[in-house]
């Protein structure tokens, strides 16, 4: 309910220029006695009485307050233009073909009754939100360009849950707000149109909702980094090594800068800023913290537009006017292309106080309030039902058991932004046809190019059941499919997330119900991580080191690669009984059983079996050192330091440093050199302002391959498809000839025999 709150300079006016809080009530100033009783301490604050929360009549009155268009409608402007460029980009309108375009490819809608439309008709629904972003920013035809953004943009969303990520479930959100509210009274073709809308006031409670989501996206997202794994920084160990953070870690180390930077800071900003920028006094304060924190944000992490577009909201807690007054300072000249700077003119949709009458109640000593209609009636109680959903969304996952795994529920959906690092070490996928008992495996990942399916049960359900159609069209009859899935999240021990022995394809699912075939994370493991950080510390640079956990009556089967050496198998806690099979079939098992502390030397080129068999899980962990890795960098120095002596020498010791080019190990020596040498080169000769240049072109690439797909589209469905030879042509003219390599290649001088 603070969100309602209106300016706090409520009877404050100015000598030139609208009101402050734009609202027109009064048409002169109030006596001071009379402004100073009413501007109480609470008021001050807040912008509302609490009086005015005691009685329906007395919120209906305020959340249809009148308020300055203005505000709302330069949010309206900027979202609608970040939505054009996030349509083109992250929304994929320009791979749109190659993500949707594949017959056998596997999807994971929301609702399995949703299918991708052929790719022709898929443009045609982008072409038609992406006219309803431009009609937002434009504030044309309003309400009916954001029903055309925000149709395709729900489908779209709905349609794929592996792109889910919490930024575009507020783009969704965000629109439909718009839908809601009245933000083309300002700064829009609509009020250029339509003089009643032009410049009009909007009620109060269209600044509330997006004030309130705004918040929430803070506040909740710092509620979820109260998670044990943020609060003790585990959850984003590397991110204190990008260069972002390079002025802190000048002068601290990079342990202080993860844990109080990084996590701790990362948790004092989300919990904080929603007050921050509410509040008059430290809202400056939270301009600051704010606009640092998602500019770091657009340089560390591939999000789209989500930066910018928090960037944009951050006004949203000014003074409803802000841009009048900004206006107002401007030279007459450039007015008459800047929007309008008067005073807001009445709408019938807010109440005024000027518009109570006087009746028989005035004896009675009752409060006198304007005449409210249905549609007040109705905004409110919209406002209440939208901020229990919102509020209770986040915590539902207790309903919607069926998509909970070590994580709670989908990603996406419940501001849990960054708390959860993912690392995947093993993907095994075996199917069975249950007709034959013939056995075979498939590389994970085919059919799709999707990643998360691994880590949810209704998408894991989804694969299973599409991998299954797949199979019956190549002649096996009844396949099973029995998943081993490997993961590690926020650095733990590396361990299952389903049971392998389960055939996914008939096991039961459902969304209220929780997936008895995923394992559970062993949280009760999680001390361990300090053991982690003390083993590696011992270890060698060219030395890796695989943590593993497994439950009881399980067994991890593993191929120790020949390109590793010195591999060896310790375990930390628990039993486990390790199996060798010989190099001849008909060699019997070898079977060595290994307690907490005891260590065993794994030979490299060969199959082993660890098998748990103590009660309880256990715990061990693979040392090894990649000796083919270590050789090759080793090779690749020398190769180039013979190269480097070979071109200052004039002799015929050049033409004897080429001399084994035709040998493949050779080659791959000069490949990997020369590699070497052009980001050498990059990052000697190439300029910020190169840099710029690339990004550039490669954007102007992507919206016009996005802008001419979208043409391809529409004139195959008007004139039909042409020739195979033709739309081939026709694809390859729409993606440009452009290799960013090669164009950074030119501009830092890289020789052409550097440039294969």
């Amino acid at each position: 309910v603070n969100m309602a709150s209106a300016d706090r300079k409520t009877v404050r006016h100015r000598k030139k220029g609208p009101p402050r809080d734009g609202s027109g009530d009064f048409e002169k100033k109030p006596p001071l006695k009379e402004a100073v009783a009413r501007e109480t301490r609470f008021r001050r604050l807040f912008g509302f009485d609490l009086e005015e929360l005691q009685s329906w009549s007395a919120f209906v009155q305020l959340l249809n307050r009148p308020a300055d268009p203005a505000n709302l409608g330069v949010l309206r402007v900027l979202f609608g233009f970040l939505m054009v460029l996030d349509v083109m980009q992250e929304r994929g309108m320009s791979n749109l073909d190659h993500r949707f375009g594949d017959p056998d490819a596997c999807h994971f809608p929301l609702f399995n009754f949703l299918y991708p439309l052929p790719i022709d008709w898929l443009y045609i629904v982008y072409l038609v939100m992406l006219i309803g972003a431009i009609g937002i920013m434009l504030g044309f035809c309003f309400k009916v360009s954001c029903l055309c953004f925000l149709g395709p943009y729900w489908y779209i969303f709905f349609l794929d849950k592996t792109v889910w990520n919490n930024h575009s479930y507020l783009y969704g959100l965000t629109a439909f707000l718009l839908l809601s509210s009245n933000a083309n009274h300002y700064w829009s073709i609509d009020g250029l149109l339509n003089k009643k809308l032009r410049n009009s006031h909007v009620p109060l409670w269209n600044y509330t909702l997006f004030r309130f989501q705004i918040f929430i996206v803070y506040f909740l997202a710092g509620l979820k980094k109260l998670d044990y794994d943020w609060v003790t920084g585990n959850s984003m160990t590397r991110l204190s090594k990008h260069w972002v953070f390079a002025p802190f870690t000048m002068f601290l180390s990079e342990e202080f800068v993860n844990h109080w930077i990084v996590h701790m800071g990362g948790l004092i900003i989300d919990l904080t800023m929603g007050y921050l920028l509410f509040f008059d006094l430290t809202r400056p304060i939270g301009f600051f913290f704010g606009g640092s924190f998602h500019v770091m944000n657009s340089q560390m992490f591939h999000i789209g537009m989500f930066s910018y577009t928090m960037l944009a909201t951050l006004p949203l807690f000014s003074a409803q006017d802000w841009p009048k007054r900004l206006v107002h300072k401007c030279p007459e000249w450039m007015k008459t292309v800047l929007p309008l700077d008067t005073p807001a003119q009445d709408s019938r949709r807010c109440l005024y106080a000027k518009d109570i009458k006087e009746d028989s109640q005035a004896k009675t000593g009752k409060q006198k309030r304007p005449p409210t209609r249905w549609v007040h009636h109705l905004s409110a109680v919209f406002v209440l039902l939208y901020m229990s959903e919102q509020l209770f969304l986040p915590y539902s996952h207790f309903i919607t058991q069926g998509y909970n795994s070590w994580t709670q529920g989908l990603y996406g959906y419940s501001w849990d932004m960054m708390v959860h690092t993912w690392s995947v070490q093993h993907i095994k996928v075996k199917y069975v046809d249950a007709a034959t008992g013939d056995t075979g495996y498939l590389r994970p990942g085919v059919f799709t190019s999707a990643k998360r399916w691994s880590s949810h049960p209704d998408m894991l359900k989804q694969y299973a059941t599409c991998l299954r159609e797949r199979l019956q069209e190549h002649g096996i009859e009844q396949p099973q499919f029995y998943f081993d899935i490997w993961k590690s999240m926020n650095h733990r021990f590396q361990q299952r997330m389903v049971d392998p022995r389960v055939d996914i394809v008939s096991a039961d699912w459902s969304p209220f119900k929780a997936s008895p075939w995923m394992l559970p994370l062993l949280m009760d493991l999680t001390p361990w991580r300090e053991k982690f950080e003390e083993i590696e510390e011992t270890m060698a640079n060219e030395t890796e080191v695989v943590f593993v956990a497994d439950f009881p009556g399980l067994e991890l089967e593993n191929y120790i690669n020949s390109d590793f050496d010195n591999v060896s198998l310790t375990v930390l806690n628990g039993e486990v009984r390790v199996e060798f099979r010989g190099k001849e079939n008909n060699e019997s098992l070898k079977n060595v059983t290994l307690k907490k502390d005891e260590k065993l030397e794994i030979p490299s080129g060969e199959f082993h079996n660890v098998l748990t068999t103590s009660e309880s899980p256990s715990c061990y962990y693979y040392v090894s050192t990649n000796q083919t890795a270590v050789q090759f960098n080793k090779n690749i120095t020398q190769y180039m330091e013979k190269q480097n002596a070979s071109a200052a020498n004039t002799t015929d010791d050049t033409r004897s440093a080429n001399d084994s080019l035709d040998d493949p190990l050779m080659q791959k020596y000069q490949r990997a050199a020369e590699w070497k040498k052009r980001r050498e080169l990059w990052s000697t000769n190439l300029s910020q302002l190169d840099y710029f240049k690339v990004w550039g072109i490669k954007k102007y690439f992507t919206f016009r391959r996005s802008l001419l797909m979208g043409g391809l589209a529409v004139r195959n469905i008007v004139f039909g498809t042409p020739e195979l030879e033709q739309l081939a042509a026709d694809l390859r003219w729409a993606a440009g000839e452009f290799n960013p390599e090669k164009y950074m290649d030119e501009l830092a001088g890289v020789p052409m025999s550097d440039n294969p």
